[in-house]
């Protein structure tokens, strides 16, 4: 038989595993912004089904993975454009300019100068 705190003891762990994987999402993320990424590769890494990975990350960190890589990319672009450096697409991770622009702009209220 179980001791009483022997449960929550458990499920504390279990929580605390569901973060450390969020964490190694976040991490991959922030390490990896420039290389091509999408949400369903990631949950495989994580051991994750899509969806809870989607609706976990947001809790844990407010935005969803795809919109939290948007938003890390166009602050790079900004810190790019701010420090004089020139801003590729293909660092960005995107195919064209327009679609870099548009998400810079939606994410960091303007988009980069690209050359």
């Amino acid at each position: 038989m179980c001791r009483p705190g022997w449960g929550s003891a458990r499920a504390e762990a279990r929580r605390l595993e569901g973060l450390a994987r969020l964490r190694r999402v976040r991490d991959r993320i922030d390490r990896d912004y420039a290389r091509p990424l999408n949400v369903p590769a990631l949950a495989r890494e994580a051991g994750l089904p899509v969806g809870v990975l989607v609706l976990s990350f947001g809790e844990a960190y407010g935005r969803t993975p795809h919109a939290y890589l948007t938003a890390r990319r166009a602050e790079r672009a900004a810190y790019a454009e701010h420090t004089g450096q020139p801003v590729h697409t293909g660092q960005l991770g995107r195919a064209g300019r327009a679609g870099t622009t548009v998400r810079n702009r939606e994410a960091a209220g303007a988009g980069p100068v690209l050359r």
